[in-house]
């Protein structure tokens, strides 16, 4: 599923522009079971909340959100046994959001 928005004003935390937003087919899934929102973790990711990524992971999606040229990944742990990761291409040009297992 692609989600076109312009998200630019509506966010106020806003920290970069996710381009294309893509939900992974199993995300789809478990969001239609409304067993996963993932609005609110796409809101975390926009706004520079990277989750539950390790310090490294941390500190280099803060460097590629001032200079860009890389990827930026966030961690989710949304229950015991679900973890989402929301990856936004080193151009900006799209967002996914996936299970760990979809990579």
């Amino acid at each position: 599923m692609t989600i076109r928005l312009s998200l630019v004003g509506l966010i106020p935390n806003m920290r970069f522009s996710p381009g294309q937003i893509v939900l992974s087919t199993r995300v789809q899934m478990l969001a239609r079971e409304n067993r996963l929102d993932p609005g609110p973790l796409l809101l975390r990711h926009l706004s520079a909340d990277w989750g539950d990524v390790g310090h490294h992971d941390r500190r280099r999606n803060d460097v590629a959100l001032k200079r860009g040229g890389e990827r930026l990944l966030s961690s989710y742990q949304v229950t015991a046994d679900l973890k989402v990761w929301i990856i936004t291409e080193a151009d900006r040009s799209v967002t996914t959001v996936l299970l760990p297992d979809e990579y």
